[in-house]
């Protein structure tokens, strides 16, 4: 029968040291695995948040971006229209100018009565054939009815050579022409229901919008964005 031997004091501290000392080596392994573990959280903890506020950062960047990049192309939209309404804005200027002097020099052709008649007759002539009526009215201005008849004569003698037939006009006293005209006549017809503004004002009026686009082309160029013609 085996005996069970009592430890010495000493054998008893030993036994202690030896546990603790296995134990502070456990706990001292335990918590370098929870400190690697912790540090690894850590660092994909922070990775993901880098990745987040960087995600974040790109993602404003982007959209200030656009957002500048849509200011600067309204702001050059809007100076570019601006341009372009100062430059159409001269140019009808111009134009509008070049009418304007020549309505001034309206009056010039009547100062010289055998340039004014000739002028007059071209008027009546084309209402003649316009027409095509064996009687017509012509009104004119009260100090042009002197010139005016000896036109009607000369037009309705071209008339008659260029057509074959006879046309008989009169000046209608009674609706003359304000005198504040330049000059030119009005050929009315059709049982005084038809008529043909051949004034001057009137004629500068009807030039202003047919000549327009030849004027633009011959003082600015061709119109690059002009995609149909007449």
């Amino acid at each position: 029968m085996s005996q069970v031997h009592a430890l010495s004091d000493d054998q008893v501290g030993q036994e202690l040291r030896k546990m603790t000392a296995f134990i502070k080596q456990e706990a001292t392994e335990k918590a370098r695995e929870i400190e690697i573990k912790a540090n690894e959280e850590f660092a994909i903890e922070k990775s993901k948040l880098v990745r987040q506020e960087t995600d974040a950062i790109d993602s404003s960047y982007e959209k200030k971006f656009k957002q500048a990049t849509m200011s600067q192309q309204i702001t050059r939209s809007t100076m570019a229209n601006k341009t372009r309404l100062k430059v159409l804005g001269a140019r009808q200027e111009l134009l509008d100018d070049i009418f304007e002097a020549a309505s001034k020099k309206l009056g010039e052709p009547s100062a010289d009565k055998e340039r004014y008649e000739g002028i007059l007759k071209g008027l009546i002539l084309e209402g003649f054939y316009a027409m095509n009526e064996p009687e017509l009215q012509i009104r004119a201005r009260k100090a042009d009815h002197e010139i005016v008849e000896k036109a009607i004569d000369a037009a309705a003698s071209e008339y008659k050579e260029k057509v074959g037939n006879d046309i008989k006009a009169t000046i209608d006293d009674e609706n003359p022409v304000a005198e504040g005209s330049a000059g030119g006549v009005v050929i009315v017809g059709g049982g005084g229901k038809i008529d043909i503004d051949n004034t001057f004002e009137t004629r500068l009026g009807l030039l202003k919008e047919s000549a327009l686009p030849v004027m633009r082309k011959a003082l600015f160029g061709d119109n690059p964005n002009r995609k149909f013609y007449d």
